[in-house]
């Protein structure tokens, strides 16, 4: 697998066992070279300081069923439910999102997203990093590529992943040192994130003992072994130890802390407090949130409809109704991209068992804040949500409006360490003009 040129790191994911193990502090962070190299980028990033929330649908949400409502298709293409006005005039959405439905002029809604992948992990990689998956790269997540370039921010990790990691969210080529923080679920009863507090029998005598003791071993070995690994290391203990003593993440993640009211509106649920977490975590200074319910939980293949009217509905409405209205109120929506989406769409006519099949063809992306203009819809399907009508968006084109809402130039290049130069976003077209 290639590795990317700025370091040899080893792959890793931020979680449970790596960050207090015997004789050692965990793997984490980014090195000073770095931190100053990210510093001191561009002048339109260096104006350009925003975060990412991306509420994650993994399965891929029905439009029809939505934010695409075909009203007056066949019964067997427009389902049960029913289209509700939204707080914009011209603007529907489903019954089962009533919260929602009254926020309308905080978010966009690309109706026209079209990929060319229909099956669930390649797809999901696709929409994550910009690029169709291949057995010779593993590209980076967006979440991976903006921690690499806006690097940490007071005391907190870049990247943070609510409540797990799944397939495509890492760091690919760029290496472990800018995969995610695992954040748990703070929907559990007395939620504490894991490796933020020492163990009760271990104090800061022990821990700072055990520094000492790995520095003596790694010294050793350097001596021994000649190259890069044991410098990429350093930056991992460093940035452990920094994170596990910084008040300021214990505070961020102390999501207890939040009014009963607040987290009520939110919703008791995974998704509910997972974007509660979001909230605070982009208050605090993280620069990419993702927030999921769990792997595939919209992949309706059947009960498309009991499950959407049950569960999954209700939970969202709540969650990301809430999440803008909170972030508007707070003043951070302008400093945030929300990303509402998953890996595509589902199928235009109902399957025997009550439920929508796969759909890439076309398929419906919502985005708020970051400068861009509510309470609009880009782009349309034909009559039944087969095919995208006008202005259609690929997933290329999704990835480089993303990086250039939070001041990442899209076409930046990396290298891997066989040379092979790898744009952020593959020939994407910013949609900006027609978000705003």
């Amino acid at each position: 697998m290639a590795k990317c040129d700025c370091g040899s790191v080893p792959r890793h994911i931020w979680g449970r066992r790596d960050f207090i193990k015997v004789g050692s502090l965990g793997i984490l962070g980014l090195n000073l070279r770095d931190y100053f190299f990210l510093r001191s980028a561009s002048a339109n990033t260096a104006r350009v300081d925003r975060s990412v929330i991306l509420v994650w649908l993994s399965g891929g949400p029905p439009h029809h069923d939505t934010f695409d409502m075909k009203p007056d298709a066949p019964a067997e293409i427009r389902g049960t439910f029913k289209p509700i006005p939204t707080n914009v005039p011209g603007i529907q959405v489903c019954e089962h999102l009533p919260r929602t439905a009254r926020q309308a002029d905080k978010f966009a809604i690309i109706r026209s997203m079209t990929s060319r992948e229909n099956n669930h992990e390649p797809a999901i990689n696709y929409l994550l990093t910009g690029y169709l998956p291949l057995q010779t790269i593993e590209f980076p997540s967006m979440g991976s590529v903006i921690a690499r370039e806006k690097g940490p921010r007071n005391g907190l990790p870049p990247y943070v992943t609510i409540p797990n990691i799944f397939p495509s969210f890492g760091a690919g080529f760029l290496g472990g040192e800018y995969g995610p923080f695992i954040a748990g679920d703070p929907n559990v009863k007395g939620y504490r994130v894991r490796d933020l507090n020492l163990p009760v029998d271990v104090d800061w005598q022990r821990i700072n003992n055990r520094r000492w003791m790995l520095d003596q071993v790694d010294r050793t070995f350097r001596g021994i072994d000649t190259s890069t690994e044991f410098q990429s290391m350093d930056a991992f203990y460093e940035k452990a130890y920094d994170l596990i003593r910084s008040p300021a993440a214990n505070k961020a993640f102390d999501i207890e802390q939040e009014e009963e009211t607040i987290r009520n509106r939110y919703g008791r649920t995974p998704v509910g407090q997972g974007c509660l977490l979001a909230r605070r975590l982009i208050e605090a200074g993280v620069r990419f949130v993702t927030v999921a319910k769990g792997w595939l939980n919209w992949d309706t293949h059947g009960k498309n409809f009991t499950t959407l009217e049950k569960t999954l509905l209700p939970e969202l409405d709540m969650a990301y109704s809430a999440l803008l209205e909170d972030l508007s109120q707070r003043g951070l929506l302008e400093s945030t991209l929300v990303i509402l989406m998953g890996e595509f769409g589902r199928t235009p006519k109902i399957n025997s068992d009550a439920g929508r099949d796969h759909w890439a063809k076309a398929f419906s992306v919502v985005l708020a804040g970051a400068g861009l203009q509510g309470g609009r819809v880009v782009g349309s399907t034909d009559e039944t949500g087969s095919e995208v009508k006008d202005d259609p968006v690929r997933v290329e084109d999704l990835t480089a409006t993303i990086y250039e809402r939070v001041g990442i130039d899209p076409a930046k290049e990396y290298k891997t360490d066989i040379g092979r130069p790898v744009k952020l976003s593959n020939g994407g077209v910013i949609l900006t003009p027609k978000l705003t």
